[in-house]
């Protein structure tokens, strides 16, 4: 199974999970699959009245340099080891 595949299997699971993760896990979750998805953030971060928006902003931030696989591979085994 391709790099890729994986990943849109571990996006399927990740509708699945047995647990909801808390929301630390769930920045983390979001921000690795921007970071897979569509690369280095962009744009500008969103302002203080978007608390939400702003650390989403940041997770995906924090990932810059890493490449698409590598997030990929990153999102994938989240996935993995929430699924227990």
């Amino acid at each position: 199974m391709s790099l890729q595949e994986q990943f849109a299997q571990a996006q399927a699971d990740s509708k699945n999970l047995p647990e909801r993760p808390d929301n630390m896990t769930l920045l983390k979750i979001y921000a690795l699959f921007k970071q897979a998805s569509a690369g280095d953030v962009e744009g500008a971060r969103p302002g203080f009245t978007d608390m939400v928006g702003r650390a989403k902003y940041d997770a995906w931030a924090a990932l810059k340099g890493n490449s698409q696989d590598e997030a990929m591979q990153q999102y994938i085994d989240l996935i993995e080891e929430l699924k227990g």
